[in-house]
Protein backbone atom coordinates (compact mmCIF):
# COMPACT_ATOMS: atom_id res chain seq x y z
CA UNK A 1 0.00 0.00 0.00
CA UNK A 2 1.33 3.33 -0.72
CA UNK A 3 1.34 6.15 1.90
CA UNK A 4 1.61 9.71 2.18
CA UNK A 5 3.80 11.64 4.94
CA UNK A 6 4.20 14.59 6.31
CA UNK A 7 7.04 16.94 7.59
CA UNK A 8 5.02 17.78 10.36
CA UNK A 9 1.46 19.89 8.87
CA UNK A 10 -1.55 19.03 7.19
CA UNK A 11 -1.89 16.89 4.22
CA UNK A 12 -3.55 18.25 1.00
CA UNK A 13 -5.90 16.80 -1.76
CA UNK A 14 -5.32 18.94 -4.69
CA UNK A 15 -7.14 18.99 -8.00
CA UNK A 16 -4.56 17.82 -10.20
CA UNK A 17 -5.91 20.07 -13.46
CA UNK A 18 -5.05 23.33 -10.32
CA UNK A 19 -2.30 21.42 -8.95
CA UNK A 20 0.28 24.18 -10.21
CA UNK A 21 -1.40 27.07 -8.72
CA UNK A 22 -0.16 25.86 -5.20
CA UNK A 23 2.81 27.19 -3.71
CA UNK A 24 3.65 25.33 -0.89
CA UNK A 25 5.36 26.95 2.24
CA UNK A 26 7.33 30.66 1.82
CA UNK A 27 10.87 30.80 4.07
CA UNK A 28 8.68 33.16 6.42
CA UNK A 29 8.21 29.99 8.56
CA UNK A 30 9.48 32.09 11.69
CA UNK A 31 6.50 34.81 11.32
CA UNK A 32 2.60 34.25 12.07
CA UNK A 33 1.27 31.44 10.29
CA UNK A 34 -0.49 33.76 7.80
CA UNK A 35 3.08 34.71 6.50
CA UNK A 36 3.80 30.91 5.55
CA UNK A 37 1.85 31.22 2.12
CA UNK A 38 -0.47 28.32 0.60
CA UNK A 39 0.87 26.11 3.54
CA UNK A 40 -0.12 28.69 6.07
CA UNK A 41 -3.68 28.52 4.88
CA UNK A 42 -3.70 24.58 5.02
CA UNK A 43 -2.34 25.17 8.80
CA UNK A 44 -5.50 27.08 9.15
CA UNK A 45 -8.25 24.92 8.63
CA UNK A 46 -9.40 23.74 11.94
CA UNK A 47 -10.29 19.60 12.78
CA UNK A 48 -9.68 17.05 10.54
CA UNK A 49 -10.75 18.01 7.35
CA UNK A 50 -11.17 21.64 5.32
CA UNK A 51 -11.15 23.54 1.99
CA UNK A 52 -8.79 26.24 0.58
CA UNK A 53 -8.64 27.89 -2.70
CA UNK A 54 -6.44 26.79 -5.62
CA UNK A 55 -6.63 28.64 -8.54
CA UNK A 56 -10.10 28.00 -9.63
CA UNK A 57 -11.29 24.86 -7.75
CA UNK A 58 -10.71 23.81 -4.14
CA UNK A 59 -8.40 21.59 -2.38
CA UNK A 60 -9.68 19.48 0.47
CA UNK A 61 -6.65 19.83 3.95
CA UNK A 62 -6.32 16.62 5.65
CA UNK A 63 -5.66 18.36 9.01
CA UNK A 64 -5.71 17.84 13.02
CA UNK A 65 -2.84 15.44 12.91
CA UNK A 66 0.42 15.30 10.29
CA UNK A 67 -1.02 11.16 9.89
CA UNK A 68 0.59 9.38 7.11
CA UNK A 69 -2.33 8.95 5.09
CA UNK A 70 -3.37 6.05 2.50
CA UNK A 71 -6.38 5.74 0.06
CA UNK A 72 -8.66 2.68 -0.08
CA UNK A 73 -10.38 3.40 -3.40
CA UNK A 74 -13.18 0.22 -3.14
CA UNK A 75 -14.48 2.52 0.10
CA UNK A 76 -13.06 5.88 -1.31
CA UNK A 77 -11.67 6.38 2.32
CA UNK A 78 -8.81 8.00 3.36
CA UNK A 79 -7.48 6.12 6.13
CA UNK A 80 -4.87 8.37 8.68
CA UNK A 81 -2.72 6.06 10.93
CA UNK A 82 -2.70 7.43 14.14
CA UNK A 83 -1.26 4.27 16.04
CA UNK A 84 -1.63 0.42 15.06
CA UNK A 85 0.63 -2.57 15.45
CA UNK A 86 0.63 -2.84 11.75
CA UNK A 87 -0.32 -2.18 8.09
CA UNK A 88 -2.81 -5.06 7.26
CA UNK A 89 -4.26 -4.89 10.79
CA UNK A 90 -4.59 -1.11 10.44
CA UNK A 91 -6.41 -1.76 6.96
CA UNK A 92 -8.68 -4.50 7.94
CA UNK A 93 -10.17 -1.75 11.60
CA UNK A 94 -10.87 0.88 8.73
CA UNK A 95 -12.80 -1.45 6.58
CA UNK A 96 -14.75 -2.30 9.54
CA UNK A 97 -14.59 0.71 11.33
CA UNK A 98 -16.08 2.68 8.16
CA UNK A 99 -19.75 1.56 8.50
CA UNK A 100 -19.92 1.92 12.11
CA UNK A 101 -17.80 5.81 12.73
CA UNK A 102 -18.73 8.57 14.72
CA UNK A 103 -18.58 10.58 11.53
CA UNK A 104 -17.96 14.34 13.39
CA UNK A 105 -17.03 16.65 10.62
CA UNK A 106 -18.90 17.46 6.81
CA UNK A 107 -18.58 19.32 4.11
CA UNK A 108 -19.09 19.20 0.51
CA UNK A 109 -16.29 19.50 -1.86
CA UNK A 110 -16.19 19.63 -6.25
CA UNK A 111 -13.37 17.63 -7.90
CA UNK A 112 -13.07 18.12 -11.65
CA UNK A 113 -11.09 14.41 -11.95
CA UNK A 114 -7.92 13.04 -10.53
CA UNK A 115 -6.60 14.67 -7.33
CA UNK A 116 -2.97 14.83 -6.22
CA UNK A 117 -2.15 13.83 -1.85
CA UNK A 118 0.59 16.26 -0.97
CA UNK A 119 2.15 17.28 1.78
CA UNK A 120 0.92 20.67 1.75
CA UNK A 121 4.49 21.93 2.58
CA UNK A 122 5.76 21.10 -0.88
CA UNK A 123 4.89 23.33 -4.10
CA UNK A 124 2.54 21.48 -6.10
CA UNK A 125 4.67 22.32 -9.73
CA UNK A 126 7.27 19.91 -7.90
CA UNK A 127 5.73 17.48 -5.50
CA UNK A 128 7.69 15.50 -3.41
CA UNK A 129 9.46 12.75 -5.21
CA UNK A 130 7.77 9.29 -3.73
CA UNK A 131 5.69 10.82 -1.33
CA UNK A 132 2.61 11.59 -2.98
CA UNK A 133 -0.20 9.93 -4.85
CA UNK A 134 -2.31 10.58 -7.41
CA UNK A 135 -6.13 9.18 -7.39
CA UNK A 136 -8.32 8.73 -10.23
CA UNK A 137 -11.71 10.40 -8.55
CA UNK A 138 -14.18 10.72 -11.31
CA UNK A 139 -15.19 14.67 -11.60
CA UNK A 140 -18.12 15.01 -9.56
CA UNK A 141 -19.59 17.01 -5.92
CA UNK A 142 -19.03 14.88 -3.16
CA UNK A 143 -20.14 15.07 0.35
CA UNK A 144 -17.33 14.19 2.85
CA UNK A 145 -17.12 12.83 5.91
CA UNK A 146 -14.41 12.59 8.79
CA UNK A 147 -13.99 10.68 12.01
CA UNK A 148 -11.54 9.30 14.72
CA UNK A 149 -12.13 5.97 15.61
CA UNK A 150 -9.77 3.53 18.11
CA UNK A 151 -10.58 0.12 17.36
CA UNK A 152 -8.85 -1.51 19.94
CA UNK A 153 -4.95 -1.13 19.29
CA UNK A 154 -5.78 0.99 15.75
CA UNK A 155 -6.66 4.38 16.23
CA UNK A 156 -7.12 5.96 13.00
CA UNK A 157 -8.65 8.86 11.35
CA UNK A 158 -11.13 8.33 8.49
CA UNK A 159 -11.94 10.72 5.99
CA UNK A 160 -14.47 9.26 3.19
CA UNK A 161 -15.95 10.66 -0.31
CA UNK A 162 -19.48 9.73 -1.57
CA UNK A 163 -20.26 11.58 -4.58
CA UNK A 164 -23.61 13.57 -3.96
CA UNK A 165 -26.94 12.15 -5.80
CA UNK A 166 -28.48 15.58 -6.14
Amino acid sequence: MDWVESGGGPLLLAPASQLAHWGGATDDDDGPVETWGDYGRACSVEGYIGLVKIGALDGLVLGDEPATTAYLPDERLFLRWAAADSESELVAAARKAVHTAPWEEHLVWDVDGPVVLIDSAWPGSAPEPGNHLVIDLPASRYNVRAAYVEEERNWMILVQLTPRTT
